[in-house]
């Protein structure tokens, strides 16, 4: 074989790297495209934290700050009774979120951290689950670590009562039972300290 013939065929054995650059082009287009889907799926539904939801029953006028908040019985996550009224005299959190919404994920850890930090004050924190089952919710809250009061709505009764358009909503209220301050989206626990203590945490 001749020099010429040599360099010939060593041309030919370098050629395929213009595809093997494609390919690898390719691949980490393919995988940018995959993180950023990662990365928007993960993130809260709107930019204030908030996950839009539609009542089967539709939703009823919102309670008004400054009157008194509307009572409820409903079964609690072990099945006992849990009568909003039962908490006068203390002041109460009331806040709706459900495990499938992302932003309410997202703040539990520091509804719980505040719970913790109040509860001696005799601060009661109550979260309604919308659209969820006993065991469902039991289920969760277990695995994330959640000590306060848990409601299953699955029927979206008290969603409905309380007007809820959007999740995760805080409703609080007084130890007269006035609603005082009520709050749709994702609060950051400065906001959730504040709100305690505007309610007599």
């Amino acid at each position: 074989m001749n020099v010429q013939a040599m360099m010939g065929a060593d041309r030919g054995r370098t050629r395929p790297a213009p595809a093997a650059l494609a390919n690898l082009a390719i691949l980490a287009i393919t995988a940018a495209i995959i993180l950023a889907v990662a990365y928007l799926v993960n993130q809260p539904s709107s930019p204030s934290g908030v996950t839009a939801v539609t009542l089967r029953g539709g939703a009823g006028d919102p309670p008004a700050v400054g009157q008194p908040a509307p009572d409820f019985t409903a079964a609690g996550v072990d099945g006992t009774p849990v009568t909003l009224s039962s908490f006068r005299g203390r002041p109460v959190w009331l806040t709706f979120g459900a495990s499938w919404c992302q932003p309410c994920r997202a703040e539990n850890h520091d509804v719980q951290a505040t719970y913790e930090k109040f509860k001696a004050a005799g601060v009661v924190v109550v979260q309604v689950y919308m659209a969820e089952d006993a065991a469902a919710v039991a289920d969760y809250t277990a695995r994330v670590g959640i000590s306060y009061v848990r409601v299953p709505d699955p029927d979206e009764r008290l969603a409905s009562q309380y007007g809820i358009l959007g999740i995760p909503s805080h409703f609080f209220i007084d130890g007269s039972g006035i609603l005082r301050q009520s709050r749709v989206g994702s609060l950051d626990p400065a906001a959730m300290e504040a709100a305690i203590l505007g309610i007599g945490g």
